[in-house]
């Protein structure tokens, strides 16, 4: 067995693709197209969900995984009416660095910039990175922007983790409990319960709690507090029967806990930075 992690290009779906794997059996594969993280294997158990039926053609954004939202939050965000649903990044193809390896990790920084095509839709310089760290039982995946223009940056996003579970209809997520809540849904507000649990469609907004949550006892899911909300979503059966790239019984299988932007843009001045991270770790 090697005592190095690895790092290889390869491809998924036709799409090119790194895959890392430690020596201790975790790995890790990223698409990309819109740096997204397709499959995280840890535990000896795949821990992401992603739909079979994803369109990889390089262009449509792909359902499942990491989806890297910017620079918009569904389309809550500085230019809505022009901007694609969850902005343009998970659509776009990323450039990557050289990985960074050691016995017992493996980094990778993926990086997109202002170009033609980003201009179309919204006319600001921009600088992304998103840096991916895995370890035995653990990974970390952080979105870095920096305002390369000479006016403010105003933007919203996430990091739409779907997250693979046995059956949603039996999961628990614990950590929000008392953090104030809307369910987008029915348009209502409140504060959460300690313990949700999806025996419905499900798609509600919190303030970010200061402890991490924990799914199924299983995993534990942080984020920076520079991400100010947390955004859970099942489609359930109905919803999920109109999206064209899942399966009927797709939604019993995932359930998305996003480290998100939702409310109100983040405004960078001129050259400011900013990061936001979410963190994923194997219960001990």
């Amino acid at each position: 067995m090697s005592l190095q992690a690895t790092c290889r290009d390869t491809e998924f779906a036709g799409l090119p693709a790194c895959e890392l794997r430690l020596p201790q059996g975790d790995r890790l594969l990223v698409a990309l197209h819109g740096a997204h993280v397709l499959s995280w294997v840890s535990g000896g158990q795949e821990r992401l969900y992603l739909s079979p039926q994803s369109v990889m053609d390089g262009q449509t954004a792909i359902r499942g995984g990491v989806p890297v939202c910017f620079p918009q939050f569904n389309q809550r965000g500085p230019m809505a009416d022009r901007l694609p649903k969850h902005g343009f990044a998970r659509n776009l193809a990323w450039q990557a660095d050289a990985p960074v390896l050691s016995a017992d990790s493996a980094q990778l920084c993926l990086h997109l910039q202002d170009n033609a095509r980003t201009r179309k839709w919204w006319p600001q310089a921009f600088a992304l990175q998103l840096h991916i760290t895995l370890r035995p039982g653990t990974l970390r995946i952080s979105l870095n922007v920096h305002n390369t223009d000479t006016q403010p940056l105003a933007f919203s996003g996430a990091l739409h983790t779907y997250l693979a579970v046995p059956d949603v209809t039996q999961a628990t997520l614990q950590g929000l409990g008392g953090q104030p809540e809307w369910d987008s849904i029915t348009d209502t507000h409140a504060q959460a319960d300690d313990t949700l649990r999806f025996a419905a469609e499900f798609d509600r907004v919190y303030e970010a709690g200061p402890q991490p949550m924990t799914l199924n006892q299983t995993l534990h899911i942080s984020q920076s507090p520079s991400w100010a909300h947390t955004v859970v979503w099942n489609p359930a059966q109905d919803l999920c029967k109109r999206l064209a790239d899942m399966p009927e019984g797709g939604w019993r299988h995932m359930l998305c806990v996003e480290a998100a932007q939702v409310y109100d843009p983040i405004t960078l001045p001129a050259g400011g930075r900013w990061e936001g991270w979410q963190r994923l770790a194997l219960c001990a």
